[in-house]
């Protein structure tokens, strides 16, 4: 199968029959989630990676150079739906693990349900990883009108199984609430794009869209069609070529979706919002070079993600990197805002930066926290230029891409301060800890965080259930065991 299928050009053919002569006040908006893409790992920033349709659109909208995430999946997705940090609602310390009763929590509204509020019909394609050992924490439950995808972090991209834990095995594809089993051994990147194409076209253009788009890639295990991969032949490491492999799919994937889009005249009035939810990990194929760090690390490499808006219409300054500071959980109000809300009185972490992503302002946002555990002692705050690193800080170096001739001096792996100061503007690949040199500023920062740490709430951390296992549930991952 082509990813750039014959079925898109036949579809686009009938465009014209299917354009309403009334189009929606308020903008549509497409949310694409990248998982554990590395900072240089798409094409405006490392030309090696064939990406040339996010490349493109990158670069006629506004490139967001300081876009920050959280080190791991389930606390950035919390971000996304919530607009607050995991510290404030539990998902702080690690992942959803798919046999655990973790979730996000219920009571919190999500952006999909304040946007329906404006008349938005909702759809989502591809992972939550948000919790789903009860219904009430699945997608159809918090907000969404459709949902196609799976519950869990990782799977088989073919057979969508995820196993190896616990010793369970077990299916896990939805198409609503319903276990899907029609795309067995069909590529998951191709399996979304045709249901969100088959979404647009099937969408009524007199109201407002909002398309959630997390895709399973370019997430382990590192799985994409020979033609892919074969384009990166020239790579020796194996991890690194398949993983770039898995990029370019997902380019194609964006091709496809953004080719209907404009064909069908939804370009004319829409928002389209690309990033990661992490850094990306070496070990996995992934590179953050020059950054340090990556996946699972507080460090730059881990935080700061590749990402980018795009809009015809919308974006009254495009075609530029805006250097200003933004946090996933800025999306919420922003979006919210865009779609003719308002975020004014909500009760979240968010910022509304309409006038930054709109205009070309400048940001609202002065500081944030990169993230404060609970199961042990580690934090970063961000404030300005300045990042305050504090705790069990991992030990994290500077990974070049694969097979490059770029030369790093040794890691140093005695054990890191306790507490480490950087300047990022100056630093921003965290060479230079400048903590004894400013022994005031270091001093006016923990306090800092120790006021942020003051309203932390304790992590969700529940043992694995053995009510999880598929076999309960005609082998497959399901809710209904808490």
């Amino acid at each position: 199968m082509t990813m750039r299928f014959s079925a898109v050009l036949a579809l686009l053919a009938f465009s014209s029959c299917l354009k309403s002569s009334t189009a929606a006040d308020k903008p549509h908006i497409i949310f694409i989630v990248a998982d554990d893409l590395g900072w240089n790992d798409v094409g405006w920033i490392n030309p090696d990676i064939q990406t040339p349709t996010l490349d493109r659109l990158a670069r006629d909208g506004v490139i967001l150079n300081s876009s920050y995430v959280q080190p791991l999946c389930s606390p950035s997705r919390n971000c996304f739906m919530s607009g607050k940090f995991p510290y404030h609602t539990g998902l702080q310390d690690k992942v959803v693990f798919i046999e655990q009763p973790k979730y996000m929590p219920a009571d919190l509204i999500t952006i999909p349900q304040r946007l329906k509020t404006l008349g938005y019909d909702t759809h989502m394609v591809g992972k939550w990883h948000l919790g789903f050992c009860n219904w009430k924490y699945t997608p159809t439950y918090r907000g969404f009108d459709t949902f196609m995808g799976y519950y869990a972090g990782m799977e088989d991209y073919f057979t969508h199984v995820r196993d190896e834990v616990a010793d369970y095995y077990g299916y896990d594809f939805r198409n609503m609430t319903d276990v899907y089993k029609d795309v067995q051994g069909e590529y998951s990147t191709y399996v979304f794009v045709k249901r969100a194409i088959d979404i647009i076209m099937n969408h009524d253009k007199s109201k407002p869209m909002y398309l959630y788009l997390p895709f399973q890639a370019v997430h382990g295990p590192l799985q994409v069609p020979a033609k892919y991969s074969d384009r990166y032949s020239h790579i020796h490491d194996l991890n690194r070529m398949v993983y770039s492999g898995m990029v370019s799919a997902l380019d194609d994937a964006v091709y496809n979706i953004t080719t209907v889009l404009e064909n069908l005249g939804f370009m004319d009035n829409l928002l389209l919002v690309f990033t990661t939810d992490n850094g990306g990990p070496p070990s996995h194929g992934a590179n953050n070079w020059p950054l340090r760090g990556g996946k699972a690390t507080l460090w730059e490499g881990g935080t700061r993600g590749a990402g980018f808006v795009y809009s015809k219409t919308l974006l009254k300054k495009r075609g530029y990197t805006h250097p200003g500071m933004f946090h996933a959980v800025d999306w919420y109000p922003t979006l919210l805002d865009i779609a003719g809300g308002d975020s004014s009185q909500l009760d979240i972490d968010g910022m509304s930066q309409v006038d930054m992503i709109l205009n070309g302002g400048s940001s609202v946002r002065n500081e944030f926290v990169y993230n404060i555990y609970d199961d042990h002692y580690a934090a970063a705050l961000r404030w300005g230029d300045l990042k305050l690193m504090v705790g069990d800080i991992s030990h994290a170096g500077w990974i070049p891409p694969a097979g490059s001739d770029i030369d790093i001096p040794e890691m140093d792996n005695s054990p890191l301060p306790s507490v480490m100061l950087f300047n990022i503007s100056a630093d921003p690949t965290e060479h230079h800890d400048i903590s004894k040199d400013n022994p005031i500023l270091v001093n006016f920062l923990l306090q800092m965080l120790a006021l942020k740490n003051g309203t932390r709430v304790p992590a969700m951390d529940p043992p694995s259930d053995p009510r999880s296992n598929p076999v309960n549930f005609n082998g497959a991952w399901s809710p209904g065991w808490c």
